[in-house]
């Protein structure tokens, strides 16, 4: 792996150098890691991101986490990927309040819910995880930058998003998502698949902060 632009350009580096080349600025600090193809596709044959990543892909997605104090993501992609309880706090972002199957034997307080008042499971959700781990903000859709303080008045001040790329839209839109990790992989999918960010249109400019290679896949840090 080396570094194409940022600190050390031109170095080669060991994957013990991910945890400085990775380091938040300052915090409270939201970043979003996502992984897509040459062609712009966030998935591939089997529809999950899983199909198109790859090992320096999962590098950098461990390193994210092990520096993070909470993982958020969309419970349609905590579904759809087949998530299960991590070794940090986990908040699914549903406005239905519907659980995913997998993570509904989670130890108490290891999975909370992001949801919103109108949410016709959140009856449910309170059942599966506990009154107090089911985050009511907003009526009828979740109010990202109100879920960003929340968590930051719990002490999770480094937050990780791992997508989808509606929630990935949507924390743009609502200018809370300080920095976007992406890994390209060498790949080419064609077919029907979502980008990256999914939804209405946008324009958020971006600035590039680190770029890395690795046999062909970039890694970079855009700061929003």
């Amino acid at each position: 792996m080396r570094v194409l632009v940022g600190p050390g350009s031109g170095d080669a580096i060991a994957e013990a150098g991910l945890a400085e080349l990775y380091a938040v600025p300052r915090t409270p600090w939201l970043r979003v890691n996502m992984v897509g193809t040459v062609d712009g596709a966030a998935t591939g044959e089997t529809g999950t991101s899983g199909s198109i990543n790859n090992a320096v892909d999962k590098q950098v997605f461990d390193q994210l986490r092990a520096a993070a104090d909470v993982i958020v993501v969309g419970a349609g992609t905590a579904r759809a990927e087949g998530y299960h309880v991590a070794d940090r706090p986990l908040v699914l972002v549903s406005r239905r309040g519907d659980v995913p199957e997998g993570l509904r034997d989670a130890p108490p307080g290891s999975v909370l819910m992001a949801t919103c008042g109108a949410a016709e499971h959140i009856d449910r959700a309170r059942d599966v995880l506990g009154a107090d781990q089911v985050l009511v903000l907003g009526s009828h859709r979740v109010d990202l930058p109100l879920l960003k303080q929340v968590l930051v008045d719990r002490g999770w001040t480094s937050q990780l998003c791992e997508g989808g790329p509606h929630l990935l839209r949507d924390l743009l839109a609502a200018g809370v998502a300080d920095e976007l990790c992406t890994t390209t992989v060498p790949r080419l999918v064609a077919g029907e698949h979502p980008r990256i960010v999914q939804g209405p249109p946008i324009d958020v400019p971006l600035r590039l902060h680190l770029l890395l290679e690795d046999e062909d896949t970039l890694l970079a840090r855009w700061l929003t």
